[in-house]
């Protein structure tokens, strides 16, 4: 009868590889900034699953944005840049709440957008509808309207671009 001493030397099969340490926190949040900007809170939401403790990430968070690898302003900007052709100035602000952006960095973006709304909502309009002329009847005047609604332009700015007025006319 063999021994138990023989049968654990001769193991079957690849051994278990040692547990192999993570990544760090601040090579965890490079890897994401990186790839694009993130907001702080966006960043901390991500990393604090890998955190020590809430200290630790806030330190290398700060330390981030110290260096300038991260920047709410740079995301805030991005962001914008990348939606306001196409959204309103309610899904703009909603979307940059979502994210964990401060509301006098949102209160900045729609004094710089406010002016901008009208003709970004006739051009998603005109883009979708491909048509010049208002919408005739009631029911292509309302699918029309909840369109531009849900893109986040106000019903003011819905209204004129429905019924074809400029920006100028009320």
């Amino acid at each position: 009868m063999p021994n138990d001493a023989q049968d654990d030397e001769f193991e079957v099969g690849p051994k278990p590889a040692a547990p192999r340490p993570g990544l760090s926190l601040k090579a965890r949040a490079v890897g994401l900034l990186s790839r694009r900007e993130h907001s702080r809170a966006e960043l901390e939401r991500k990393l604090a699953p890998h955190a020590e403790s809430a200290e630790a990430l806030a330190k290398v968070l700060d330390e981030l944005a110290q260096a300038g690898w991260q920047s709410d302003v740079r995301f805030v900007q991005g962001w914008v840049h990348r939606k306001a052709p196409a959204h309103g100035l309610a899904r703009i602000s909603q979307d940059l709440r979502l994210q964990g952006v401060g509301s006098e960095e949102i209160a900045k973006v729609q004094a710089e957008l406010k002016n901008s709304e009208f003709e970004r909502a006739k051009a998603v309009w005109s883009k979708k509808f491909s048509q010049r002329e208002t919408p005739l009847s009631t029911s292509e005047y309302a699918k029309q309207g909840r369109f531009l609604a849900s893109r986040g332009f106000s019903m003011d700015i819905i209204h004129r671009v429905l019924k074809g007025t400029s920006d100028h006319e009320s």
